[in-house]
């Protein structure tokens, strides 16, 4: 475990570079979240409700039984229909989920590592290792995501881009813990 911990956090610090460079200095991800033509209206209307914050789906049946009444179908015919995160007012500070991304990031090479040293003897060839690690740490990025968009209808064009930048995420965990392995 302790020879997975360099390769992990060059990792780690390389994929927060380009993860970083992807959200905030391209526009690839400006599209995932369109503003609402009535925003100041919707905000003036939740406002006085003072939601706490958590996440929300509306309308949501209090059973199974009432899942099938007429009543809920009348709410689910006359909408909205919503899955909804609510956050805390005030200002936004970055630094909570970059710190928790970047842990993130860390686990990820650690776990990815793990299963290809379960699998790999050291001094195995480097495009082994890529395969291996790679591909599990694809998986960790990727394949979750996926749910959201088939449970939750999250746009699938956010969970298509979401997933291409997993696959380059992986490809630079993947290549560090080829150049890092153990020989």
């Amino acid at each position: 475990m302790l020879t997975l911990w360099l390769p992990a956090l060059v990792s780690a610090v390389i994929v927060f570079v380009v993860s970083s460079v992807i959200h905030m200095a391209s526009p690839w991800h400006k599209s995932d979240y369109p503003r609402l033509a009535n925003e100041d209206a919707v905000r003036d209307a939740l406002r006085p409700l003072d939601i706490p914050p958590g996440d929300y789906m509306m309308p949501r049946p209090h059973s199974r039984e009432d899942l099938r009444s007429t009543e809920f179908a009348e709410k689910m015919r006359q909408g909205p229909i919503l899955v909804m995160t609510v956050m805390p007012n005030g200002p936004m500070s970055m630094r909570r989920s970059l710190a928790q991304w970047f842990l993130y990031l860390i686990l990820v090479g650690l776990i990815a590592g793990h299963v290809a040293s379960s699998t790999l003897p050291a001094g195995a060839p480097g495009e082994h290792v890529f395969h291996a690690v790679a591909l599990t740490a694809f998986a960790a990025y990727a394949l979750a995501l996926w749910q959201l968009s088939i449970w939750y209808r999250r746009a699938w064009s956010i969970t298509i881009k979401a997933t291409i930048d997993s696959l380059i995420y992986a490809a630079i965990t993947g290549a560090v813990f080829a150049w890092l392995w153990p020989r």
